[in-house]
């Protein structure tokens, strides 16, 4: 499996504060955010695996909800954490 436990933990530790902290925003962020990149470097070389696809853009999505909902909340934490994970808007 790509997301073991240990680096799920590892994320909600960075972004969430804690590892029990699964619910944060930025916890959830980071975590569509690294399966996000996985899938995308699984579609670079299965082009016709439309299942990933559809869950790629599901994922997409779910991360968009969840910057807008972030964005309106703080917009200052917001933007570092957009910085710091690379993704552009």
């Amino acid at each position: 499996m790509y997301l073991s436990k240990e680096k799920k933990e590892e994320i909600f530790k960075k972004y969430g504060g804690d590892t029990k902290n699964t619910g944060s925003t930025e916890g959830q962020i980071a975590l569509f955010t690294y399966r996000i990149n996985h899938l995308t470097q699984h579609l670079k070389s299965n082009k016709k695996d439309f299942g990933t696809q559809k869950a790629l853009l599901d994922l997409v999505g779910k991360r968009r909800s969840l910057l807008d909902y972030y964005k309106n909340k703080d917009i200052v934490k917001y933007r570092e954490l957009i910085k710091e994970l690379g993704i552009r808007k």
